[in-house]
């Protein structure tokens, strides 16, 4: 079956009731209060972190309709998350409990993940590189790992459906999961993967690379750091290279660091490819964690509304320029009125742009630090 049309996301499926749902594990974050190493800081303070509840938490924020399906330990920290995550907008009513399973924990300090250069640095501008986080994850056994086609049904009244890699990596129920949802059928929603490779998840990198790359390639809408690339199939630097690697997507959105971000698409029937980019803006940095997940919602939020490939990467930067400039993993997106007229700009004013702390919550549309 061929993909479905990305530019048309009402092509997919009549009268959903979601625009987005979001498939994944989060877990209930621990910070430490004060900077430095696990084994020294004196507490935590609780938060939620999960790429897919990211995307749905900042796109229901923004207004879009949006569903968060997983599975939660019937404990404490499930009913905290599922809270939380609810109280951003997002319906819960796919999540499900698991008596015998635990919700998942993980302890991080600042920075990022190990995944290459930082994927949440990639529409930085030029700011510097924070060092990689301190991370020690609880989630072996999760209630989440336990998802399966058996237990979870996944999306099938939502306009797109987002996944990521991560997922893949939590158990062979997941990973079987994963393969069913995006497997050609009619009437399935728009597949969007976020590759998000993570080195720690994976015992065989042969392994996670072939499967991640099998994955996307099911998916219509595909997200993927050149870092990323280069760390699970050895392609690096090269757009070009990793579309020939990735031919089937609609849309392919790739990551360049802090140069900006590169989309490959296609319109329905028309030959061959379009390319499009966008650089990244310049960015105070408050907190390097959170802005990959920002951006895909961006992309996705544009996506959504049919804007151009274009305006979509801008406000894919935009979302993620949002996250970086707060602390903590997810912000407030821009009101559409003030994205969009930044995302309108000139090139040449587009170019001068530097977003600093409180720019989303600017009285004036276009109030922003230039330089």
């Amino acid at each position: 079956m061929p993909h479905q049309n990305v530019s048309d996301p009402e092509a997919a499926v009549e009268a959903p009731r979601f625009d987005v749902a979001c498939l994944g594990e989060s877990m209930v974050t621990f910070r430490p209060v004060r900077p430095g190493r696990l084994a020294d800081v004196p507490g935590f303070d609780r938060g939620i972190g999960g790429a897919e509840s990211n995307v749905a938490c900042t796109l229901a924020r923004a207004g879009h309709a949006a569903q968060w399906i997983s599975r939660v330990g019937d404990d404490g920290f499930g009913e905290y998350l599922t809270r939380e995550i609810a109280e951003c907008g997002v319906d819960t009513s796919a999540v499900g409990r698991d008596a015998s399973r635990p919700t998942g924990i993980y302890f991080r300090t600042a920075g990022e993940r190990a995944t290459g250069a930082a994927p949440e640095l990639q529409t930085a501008g030029d700011t510097a590189v924070e060092p990689l986080a301190e991370v020690a994850y609880y989630r072996a056994g999760s209630a989440a790992s336990a998802m399966s086609p058996a237990n979870t049904d996944a999306g099938t009244d939502a306009r797109i459906l987002h996944l990521s890699g991560i997922t893949a990596a939590l158990s062979a129920d997941c990973l079987a999961l994963l393969c069913e949802l995006t497997a050609p059928r009619p009437g399935r929603p728009l597949i969007s993967f976020d590759v998000n490779y993570r080195v720690n998840l994976w015992s065989d990198p042969a392994e996670a690379g072939a499967t991640l790359l099998g994955l996307a390639r099911g998916a219509d809408l595909v997200f993927v750091g050149e870092d990323e690339a280069q760390a699970a199939w050895g392609i690096g630097g090269d757009p070009d290279a990793i579309r020939a690697a990735l031919p089937e997507p609609g849309l392919l959105v790739v990551k360049q660091g802090s140069a900006g971000a590169t989309v490959f698409h296609r319109h329905p029937g028309e030959p061959g490819d379009l390319k499009t980019y966008v650089p990244a803006l310049g960015v105070d940095v408050v907190a390097a964690v959170g802005a990959g997940d920002a951006f895909a919602a961006g992309f996705i939020s544009a996506t959504l509304r049919g804007l151009d490939a274009k305006s979509r990467l801008r406000h894919g930067h935009l979302w993620a320029a949002a996250a970086l400039t707060v602390p903590g993993d997810m912000a407030e997106p821009p009101s559409r009125a003030h994205a969009d007229h930044l995302a309108d700009l000139p090139d040449e004013e587009w170019g001068t742009l530097r977003l600093g702390p409180g720019w989303t919550m600017t009285g004036a549309i276009g109030e922003v630090v230039t330089t």
